[in-house]
């Protein structure tokens, strides 16, 4: 709209990866990259660095380890895609739901993003702190919030922080019928349109504010001064 307010900030040095865990190879049409590509066009029209992969595409083993070529497996692409990862201010896991829950492919890649969780940054801290973290999901079943509870506990868990409203999706009638986008199916649905709005620019303004802060305040949360001993006014008498 001509209207419309001005941002508050720029975001043209941010990097987005969304990781589309659809079941199905590039080149086949999925659903789930068509709400992906709504909210990465927001982002790219505020010049941030999208980029849209799908993990099925690549080697992944399964494990918990940072190279699983080091555990027993001839192929493990995870090293590659882990370098994307933590290049990428903000990560977009997005999914189909299957029987209720985010398809395989998302459960590997929360596995394999556990596997670098034991990592420290520069600070200490975390390796995943000062990283945001959302979610899309879709399907023609229901499940939209609890895929997005579980997916959005577990980048939390690792360190990502969570804006307000960093989940969307669309699901359409329970049962076999149209998936987004089929003749056009959810692109009028305006909860769905405005919820995956709003968690677009909720990442691009948390990315904004923890980039110029710095990330995270480094105090209390420092894994490296916890083991040598410092305990950050932890009231337990056995540690005074």
């Amino acid at each position: 709209m001509s209207d419309a307010p001005k941002p508050p900030a720029r975001y043209d040095d941010l990097r987005a990866l969304f990781l589309n865990c659809t079941l199905k190879r590039s080149g086949v049409d999925s659903h789930t990259e068509r709400l992906a590509r709504v909210a990465a066009g927001v982002m790219e029209a505020n010049g941030v660095n999208v980029e849209i992969l799908r993990p099925v595409d690549l080697d992944l083993a399964p494990g918990v380890q940072p190279d699983m070529t080091e555990h027993g497996f001839e192929r493990d692409d995870w090293p590659g895609l882990c370098r994307k990862v933590m290049a990428a201010d903000i990560l977009v896991l997005c999914t189909p739901i299957w029987l209720g829950e985010e398809s395989s492919v998302c459960r590997r890649v929360i596995e394999r993003l556990y596997a670098e969780s034991g990592k420290l940054n520069d600070k200490g801290q975390y390796i995943y702190y000062g990283r945001v973290g959302g979610c899309l999901v879709t399907g023609n079943e229901d499940g939209i919030k609890h895929c997005a509870m579980t997916m959005q506990y577990a980048m939390q868990h690792l360190g990502y922080t969570i804006p307000p409203q960093a989940d969307a999706g669309w699901i359409g009638e329970a049962g076999p019928g149209p998936s987004y986008g089929d003749d056009g199916a959810g692109f009028d649905n305006d909860f769905t349109q405005r919820n995956t709005t709003f968690m677009a620019w909720n990442l691009m303004h948390l990315a904004r504010l923890l980039k110029d802060a710095g990330g995270i305040p480094a105090h209390g949360n420092q894994r490296d001064k916890w083991d040598a001993g410092c305990r950050f006014d932890h009231p337990n008498p056995e540690y005074r």
